[in-house]
């Protein structure tokens, strides 16, 4: 085992898909960091499994969509069952592959199911090969403190008791919605909890003849009180999701009785002779919670740390990777010099409406009667106010996310458009041309636009120029703007500026950099 640091840039706290996202993002920025987990291992539990297509866009730019693909259910199946059981010969079969939107592709990356345990052993992986000695599993948080000057964490090694002081620059909890780091810090939650008790059951039978004629990610049973059953892989292996009544039931006398819990699942799929092996349990509550601050100070909260959302839509984790990806480039930033320390500010700023937004329609879609449809690209509208985006005068108020799923021309704080490329090497896509640093989207190479870059350059802020390789009509329809203009995309993949054509100021890039960076009087750029 590598020896402990004492000191780090970063601190990760939590060791899920957030917290392994928000490292392989760290590393893409070359912040040194270190991740702890206090579990021994990813998780052996499928959970969440929905991975959105915002957030195979992220995993996409790191490099890890092909991997997450191929361990994910085929597209064919990311369908979604209504029926009294499994057998009912009256079902109803719904989703993305039945209702395909009308209109242009609006992503390169569409979304999958990718059952959470094998997510989490493929980001790790990947994580570790980019920081080997610096992912530490079986390692809890202690407690911390922090100062002007950064955190003093302790930690402990959880086989063998040995503990370590770590100073870091920053605190990032992404523990979870009981989380270490949260309460340290003195953040409140805020909103209703035990909304639902359910009983997750892993659990290995014969089911994919069964379900061949409506293999669908997930199968939501209609009768009262049945929950429903999760594919893992469709054939084999599988969840069910039992809801119970904390008041009624003896759920320990359930949890120790095996054939009791093969019992339930053979009620519930309607095969009273099936063959069920029971491989493990878990129990969870739902709960419609978000944190009150995602600041204090030199600590950061990302994922059901800062917000814990209803699975009824499949956003809570997708929210999390979101906030990763948000919050990389900004710390990244911070610690270089190029920015000041109020950027991080504009975090909480872009994130927290996102969240609120979604634990509420989260929550709507828990009590539907008639049931909902699970949006896979909810989370691509998303569009940010703060100091990190120049807004235009006159810019229409918006939520921060568009249920009804309206992608327009790019606007500042909003994600940039997809469209297909064909003469960009390497780039299928306009998400492919951008990062990891600031990007100069243009409709062709400009002397004047070059000369904007080259002053931002010299200042120490540098932004990459990216022709886009589009006809005028297209470049007009993906960014709102004449041939002559320019998009300013930050490192996130969402606009911070735009302009109709070069200013005739050669600084005035370099000003609207600073504004994005809060960097009016911070310390000269690193290097």
């Amino acid at each position: 085992m590598p020896s402990w640091p004492t000191n780090t840039s970063v601190l990760v706290v939590g060791g899920g898909p957030v917290g392994l996202t928000l490292s392989l993002l760290l590393s893409r920025h070359g912040v040194r960091h270190l991740l702890v987990e206090a579990h021994p291992a990813t998780s052996r539990h499928p959970k969440a499994r929905g991975v959105s297509a915002r957030s195979a866009e992220v995993f996409r730019r790191l490099g890890l969509e092909a991997d997450l693909r191929r361990a994910g259910l085929p597209p064919e199946h990311v369908f979604f069952y209504r029926g009294r059981d499994l057998v009912d010969p009256d079902f109803v079969r719904t989703g993305v592959a039945a209702e395909p939107r009308p209109g242009a592709e609006r992503t390169p990356a569409p979304g999958l199911i990718c059952s959470q345990d094998a997510l989490e052993a493929l980001l790790l992986r990947h994580a570790r090969e980019r920081t080997p000695a610096d992912i530490r599993f079986h390692t809890r948080l202690l407690a911390f403190t922090q100062d002007d000057g950064g955190v003093r964490a302790e930690l402990e090694e959880r086989d063998t008791g040995a503990r370590h002081t770590v100073h870091a620059d920053w605190l990032i909890g992404c523990d979870g919605a009981a989380s270490t780091v949260r309460d340290g810090a003195g953040i409140a939650m805020e909103g209703p909890t035990g909304l639902g008790h359910f009983l997750s059951i892993r659990f290995e039978a014969p089911l994919g003849e069964v379900v061949a004629d409506r293999a669908s990610a997930s199968y939501f049973l209609t009768a009262p009180g049945r929950g429903g059953f999760l594919a893992v892989d469709n054939d084999r292996h599988w969840v069910y999701q039992h809801p119970y009544d904390p008041a009624r039931e003896d759920l320990g006398a359930l949890l120790a009785d095996p054939a009791a819990l093969a019992r339930l699942v053979r009620d519930a799929a309607g095969l009273p002779g099936l063959d069920v092996t029971v491989r493990d349990t878990m129990t969870w509550r739902m709960d419609a919670r978000l944190a009150a601050a995602y600041r204090r100070s030199r600590v950061l909260l990302a994922g059901d740390a800062a917000h814990v959302v209803p699975p009824t839509g499949g956003h809570g984790m997708n929210t999390g990777i979101g906030d990763a990806d948000n919050l990389a480039w900004k710390l990244a930033a911070v610690l270089d010099g190029r920015a000041g320390e109020r950027l991080l500010d504009s975090y909480q700023d872009e994130r927290r409406p996102v969240a609120r937004q979604v634990v509420d329609l989260s929550l709507a879609n828990s009590r539907a009667r008639a049931g909902y449809r699970i949006d896979d690209e909810l989370l691509l509208t998303a569009v940010y106010r703060s100091t990190a985006v120049l807004d235009e005068p006159g810019a229409p108020a918006r939520p921060p996310l568009d249920p009804a799923c309206e992608h327009g021309s790019a606007v500042p704080g909003g994600r940039l458009p997809h469209v297909g490329l064909a003469g960009a090497p390497g780039a299928a896509s306009t998400l492919d041309l951008v990062g990891p640093g600031f990007t100069l989207l243009t409709a062709a190479a400009d002397a004047g636009w070059l000369r904007q870059t080259d002053t931002a350059a010299a200042a120490g802020l540098p932004v990459t120029p990216r022709p886009v390789p589009v006809d005028a009509a297209r470049w007009t329809d993906l960014s709102g703007l004449p041939t002559t203009g320019a998009l300013l995309v930050r490192p996130d993949g969402h606009l911070a500026w735009r302009a109709p054509h070069p200013p005739a100021d050669d600084a005035e890039l370099l000003g609207v950099l600073r504004r994005v960076l809060s960097a009016e009087g911070a310390a000269p750029p690193r290097g």
